[in-house]
């Protein structure tokens, strides 16, 4: 386990081995279609976040500041779909997987390079056409696309939108499909299933849903559009259809997706707790069991989409029952964080300091999906902010503080170069009090109730809008400062060395950047994937045979 600068191969980085444009368009190199996937989906987030600023600024006063209603209705359905199918589904597994798979099990690339390729075209396609949708002509539909809604023929771009989020639906496929093909065949000798860091284990549950629900997704944007185009009651009631069938469909693919989406947050954290406390994850096979376990207890929870449906109310008691099953493998990984962090020697660099964000905010959001979980409060609930406070604690406090921690985390390892640390520590700081500033408020307006997509409200739920306008400012802030310190760095920021965290896997026993084939030659695994103990005898060793000056 020695580092090696950078410095030292510069020209055999996976960064400048031939920079040509045409290079890096027809690349298969996993690195490179990561940072690829990265840029894509920042401009995304960006574009999301737009429509939630506009939302935010129309709250501010109870009849409302700038947006008609219909304006309104077509931004906050703007930002759930960009945000919900171009950001958050495929954020760490198209960015941080393509990446680190191969690198975390000792492979020089992921097993299908060219389907790796085509999945990002897909999904730069899917992204197009949804935001030709959006902006020639608008959408009032939400990011569900419920009907009868998505089946008002006056609603012109409903099929480019459909049509986009069917597509990024195959980019996914393609991703999932292989992940699970490179962590089942590409391991390096000796690392079995119980020596694959938790990170591996994130995306494999995560994959799987990726293969095995995003199909009925797929068929279900697919018959949406057969009525649309022909007229044929699938759906729509005034044709014959079911609009409830479309409900069973949707969330049969949409609660798996929520998982999709903070499955691999958890392999993060997972991550950077561990190195930050120089200790391995305690009880490393239930972490890594509560992976499979919330991705096979996620395919049996729609149901709880729909109490207020008119679904079988004998059915809603056993979704509801399963709703609160799911939470025993979240709680699991909450305990066993706090359990590794219990006696370590924690660092509070800008990673964990985003990792532990995220444990609090998790943990928020899942009590609070109790709530929502329950028939007799859900009923109460469901319509209100209530709801949207609860999603944007799982998902945004969640899911983009563990993106946060990971592109502060594993930085060093894609650019060669460290961050100003001070200025991570302020972002992070500031995501954790923008955020709560921004959502804590909207539970209480939920539970006041204050229902969601209203453009207006009652004049005695102002100052509560107030605050959370207030604090999505913040947000904003702390969400462009990491933009602005990483490009920096990437000019400025000091050269980093091969392992700066002192960390145990695989990949940061290469260079950084690492060089286009990974490793020089395949690792051999001899021992679990957080073996401090190994590691700091190699250091004393090391240090003890460095020549004194």
């Amino acid at each position: 386990m020695t580092e090696t600068p950078a410095s030292l191969f510069p020209e055999r980085s996976y960064l400048w081995q031939d920079g040509t444009l045409r290079s890096w368009l027809l690349t298969t190199d996993h690195k490179r279609i990561a940072l690829l996937y990265l840029v894509t989906i920042t401009v995304f987030f960006a574009t999301g976040s737009i429509g939630a600023a506009l939302i935010r600024l129309q709250l501010i006063e109870p009849g409302g500041m700038i947006l008609s209603d219909e304006t309104y209705s077509r931004m906050f359905t703007m930002h759930g779909i960009v945000m919900v199918w171009l950001f958050l589904v495929p954020s760490i597994p198209v960015t941080f997987g393509n990446f680190l798979v191969p690198l975390m099990l000792g492979a020089r690339d992921l097993a299908f390079p060219r389907l790796n390729l085509l999945s990002w075209y897909l999904f730069v396609a899917s992204g197009l056409l949804v935001l030709y949708g959006l902006f020639r002509g608008g959408l009032e539909t939400g990011w569900t696309f419920y009907t009868p809604l998505s089946t008002d023929y006056t609603q012109g771009r409903v099929l480019p939108v459909v049509a986009g989020v069917f597509l990024s639906g195959f980019s996914s496929i393609a991703t999932g499909v292989n992940i699970i093909v490179s962590i089942h065949q590409l391991r390096a000798p000796g690392m079995t299933w119980y020596r694959m860091p938790l990170m591996l284990w994130a995306l494999y549950a995560t994959s799987v849903i990726f293969v095995l629900a995003t199909p009925v997704l797929s068929i279900t944007l697919l018959l949406l559009a057969f009525e649309h185009i022909f007229r044929v009651g699938v759906f729509d009631p005034a044709l014959g259809g079911d609009p409830l069938l479309f409900q069973h469909l949707f969330w049969f693919y949409s609660h798996p997706a929520v998982y999709i989406m903070i499955l691999p947050g958890m392999g993060v954290v997972s991550e950077i707790v561990s190195t930050f406390c120089h200790k391995p994850i305690f009880g490393y096979r239930f972490v890594a069991w509560s992976s499979i376990s919330i991705a096979a207890i996620g395919f049996l929870v729609w149901g709880h989409h729909m109490f207020v449906a008119g679904t079988s109310l004998y059915a809603a008691i056993v979704f509801s029952m399963l709703s609160f099953l799911v939470s025993v493998p979240s709680a699991i990984k909450v305990f066993n964080w706090l359990g590794t962090m219990h006696g370590g020697s924690i660092r509070l660099d800008a990673p964990m300091l985003y990792a532990m964000g995220f444990i609090g905010l998790f943990t928020v959001g899942g009590l609070t999906g109790l709530f929502l979980a329950s028939l007799a409060s859900d009923v109460h609930l469901t319509q209100t902010y209530f709801v949207v406070a609860h999603f944007h604690y799982i998902m945004v406090g969640g899911m983009v503080s563990a993106y946060f921690g990971g592109l502060h985390y594993w930085w060093p390892k894609i650019t060669g170069r460290m961050y100003p640390e001070m200025w991570g520590r302020i972002a992070a700081a500031l995501i954790f009090f923008g955020f709560n500033l921004t959502f804590f408020p909207q539970f209480i307006l939920g539970y006041e109730g204050m229902p969601r997509r209203y453009a207006t409200y009652p004049e005695q739920f102002q100052v509560l809008n107030v605050l959370s306008s207030a604090g999505a400012s913040i947000l904003a802030v702390a969400y462009v400062l990491p933009l602005v310190y990483f490009t920096w760095s990437l000019f400025k920021g000091a050269r980093a060395p091969g392992n700066p965290w002192a960390a145990t896997g695989l990949e940061w026993q290469t260079s950084s950047p690492p060089p286009t084939e990974n490793f020089a030659r395949t690792p051999e695994v001899t021992s679990g994937p957080y073996d401090y103990a190994t590691l700091d005898r190699l250091n004393r060793t090391a240090a003890e045979e460095a020549p004194h000056v």
